[in-house]
């Protein structure tokens, strides 16, 4: 397992595990809600166990979560996992976040039980890597309310020098001027690490992607100008860079035909010298041991590799993709909807090279999001999802588009016309 930075006297691997889309007993993403109401839908601990100890046998040390990742579930499975894997708590490295995302969690008192929770959580008596969660996400008025009026970045630092976290950082999302005050404010904190959406994509074409973010090239250079190493979110770009996509294969297929499109994202990022950790959402043990080989050693990419994978840039964003990252932020919806199910379904038409009929698209629609979980129609716009997308989707607005899509293919099979190609 490559690995090339030290904290603590522990070498960190460069392959890192995300907690967020943890295995599940049903196979829906781990932050539903059960039926119950209360816990994540059916997190399979067991099988999360078995990934965590399989992870650690083969050198992956770095273990990545949140008091909000999985409905509040992800601290106390991870934990769970890493206590029963049967290694000693000094040979792996924890981070999680101070994710007070909500009004009343903002005051100096929440943000405490809310550390010790995590502590009580993770079964450990300090925390190695320590993050701001989402710097950034709101502007800098939310981030003041967050961390500097109520004086919580300076409680932060304190802990620091108590050793009740070794590293303090920060991950980031979106505002620039947030950011900027950070690096601003670099000498007087010493940020340790800095967690960013890094992929081949946002390297030059965040805002393409998405208008609020800042391209991964400008931020990777930023902190390495700053010494401030860099751990990465999202090299998958939620996923969408490593399911088949004709327009990124055409590109890369021809240099390495056995090498699966994830394996050419997880290198682009590997390639870079201030990366810390690369860290990935492993839902399926192959997850695990693809990964686990392709970090095995890590081969960086090759300038030639480099420019095909920048065409491969290019080609992804001719198809204007919906930019969800299936995080499930926006779940549950008040009126049932399967949001990222929606979404996604519109993201892989537009990414097939052969669009199917009208009325093949509808059975795939269908299928995807089966009618009990009501479809893109029982939208109502009440928008309580869009303050928790880390990507600020308008997704009443691409749910309306996708129902008017939606009805045009069904008025086309009434009709009898095949041959619709819709784009957006």
């Amino acid at each position: 397992m490559t690995c090339r930075f030290e904290s603590g006297g522990k070498r960190i691997s460069l392959l890192g595990y995300g907690a967020m889309r943890l295995p599940t007993t049903d196979g829906g993403h781990a932050n539903n809600w059960a039926k119950d109401g209360y816990s994540s839908t059916g997190i399979d601990q067991e099988e999360m166990n078995r990934q965590v100890k399989y992870l650690l046998e083969h050198g992956v040390n770095y273990f990545d979560t949140s008091p909000a990742y999985c409905r509040g579930e992800s601290e106390r499975r991870l934990g769970e996992a890493l206590a029963k894997s049967g290694f000693e708590r000094s040979s792996y490295v924890i981070a999680t976040k101070l994710s007070n995302f909500s009004p009343d969690q903002y005051p100096l008192e929440k943000c405490k039980a809310m550390f010790e929770n995590s502590l009580k959580c993770l079964r450990t008596d300090y925390i190695d890597n320590y993050l701001l969660h989402s710097v950034g996400n709101g502007g800098m008025k939310t981030f003041s309310k967050r961390y500097l009026d109520n004086g919580a970045l300076d409680w932060c630092a304190e802990l620091r020098e108590q050793k009740r976290i070794r590293n303090l950082g920060f991950s980031f999302h979106g505002d620039k001027k947030a950011f900027d005050w950070c690096i601003a404010h670099h000498n007087e904190y010493k940020w340790d690490f800095c967690q960013i959406q890094m992929n081949y994509v946002d390297w030059h074409h965040a805002q393409e992607v998405n208008k609020r973010n800042l391209d991964g090239e400008w931020l990777y250079k930023t902190l390495t100008d700053n010494n401030i190493p860099v751990v990465i979110m999202e090299p998958l770009l939620g996923g969408r860079l490593a399911r088949f996509n004709y327009a990124i294969a055409a590109e890369m297929k021809p240099l390495d035909p056995e090498a699966s499109l994830a394996k050419w994202a997880f290198r682009f990022c590997g390639t870079y010298p201030n990366v810390m950790t690369v860290l990935s959402g492993m839902t399926f043990m192959q997850h695990v041991k693809e990964n686990v080989e392709t970090f095995s050693p890590l081969k960086p990419c090759s300038e030639r590799e480099l420019e095909a994978l920048e065409r491969a840039a290019r080609a992804y964003l001719s198809q204007n993709a919906i930019p969800c990252n299936y995080c499930n932020y926006c779940m549950p919806c008040p009126y049932g909807l399967d949001i990222p199910a929606i979404l996604t379904f519109r993201n892989e038409y537009l990414t097939a090279k052969e669009k199917p009929s009208a009325r093949e698209t509808l059975a795939a629609y269908a299928k995807a999001v089966p009618e009990e979980l009501r479809r893109a129609e029982h939208c109502t716009g009440c928008r309580r999802c869009v303050p928790h997308c880390p990507q600020s989707i308008d997704i009443p607005g691409e749910l309306a588009t996708i129902d008017a899509w939606i009805d045009t293919l069904k008025a086309e099979v009434v009709n009898k016309k095949e041959g619709l190609r819709w784009t957006r």
